[in-house]
Formats: C-alpha cells, structure tokens, sequence
C-alpha cells in the first residue's frame, strides 16, 4: 500500500552526476566575491542524456540550478544494442573528441568527463579518445555531447 505523500511525489527518471564544482571570485571595489559554479550531466542509461552549467551563491543552489537547466538541454542519442551507430568527431573550444562504435562486450573505453556523459547516456560499448590537450572537465564533456548531436540515423526509403 502506499502511503499518500508518495503517490503524488514525481518519480526521478534522471541519473546524475557532478562533473565539477568552482569556486570563481568576482573582485570588486570593496573585496571578492565567492560563488560556485557546478557542472552537472543527467541520463537515464537508455539514450537521454544532458549538461547544464549554473552558478549559485553556495554549492548546494549551484549544484540544483546546473540539474535544472541539464533537464532543460537533454539530447535523445540514436544506439544501436549497446554502442553508437556510426564513428564520429566532435570540438568544442579546445576539446576534439573522437567516438567509435565497439562490438558487443568490448566495454566503454573512455577517459574522464567523456566516460561519464557516455556512461549515464547509456553507451556500454564504445572507444572514445580525447584528442585536444585541454584537461578542462567541462570542455571535455561538452565536446562529447557535441559528437553524439552528430549522430545521424540512416532513413529507411520505400
């Protein structure tokens, strides 16, 4: 039986993981001023992932902001079984990154921030190399979205 408040609570479909927390400094006339800047990747482990990048005045506001506007930017990625559908490539400022797809059981070869948006995206198969020498976390993961808004589904003509 369940109880009243959790049949009108909104299930979370969302993962999601904090891919980084800023402290940034605004200087002024009469000192700095602290806030934080969170980046946040949403999926669901089924095709649905997103990014959101928000600034708050402590880390908690930051980190619930940067979760609001990911669900907002969420992009479906075509699969195919358990990898993408075709090798892509992607740049996004500094960050270059290349997908190949992998057989089934090859396991997700990745590094860093693009494990991450590939993991929650749902990708289990797949090799992925970062190719720019950027070591920034955001750059990196937004780079990677950008190669898997590339992906394009061939159209079935009659």
């Amino acid at each position: 039986m369940m109880k009243p408040r959790e049949r009108f609570q909104k299930k979370e479909e969302f993962q999601d993981k904090v891919l980084d927390l800023r402290r940034v400094t605004r200087v002024t006339k009469g000192g700095k001023r602290f806030r934080f800047r969170a980046t946040v990747i949403i999926g669901d482990g089924k095709g649905r992932v997103g990014a959101g990048i928000a600034k708050g005045s402590d880390a908690a506001q930051a980190i619930s902001k940067a979760r609001n506007k990911a669900t907002k930017n969420v992009i479906i990625v075509p699969l195919r079984g358990r990898t993408i559908i075709h090798e892509v490539e992607a740049k996004f400022s500094a960050a270059r990154i290349i997908l190949r797809p992998a057989t089934e059981g090859h396991g997700l070869i990745a590094g860093g921030s693009a494990r991450t948006v590939l993991a929650l995206a749902g990708v289990k198969d797949i090799t992925a190399k970062s190719l720019g020498r950027t070591p920034n976390k955001l750059t990196n993961a937004l780079a990677t979205i950008e190669a898997l808004k590339k992906l394009r589904v061939r159209k079935m003509i009659k």
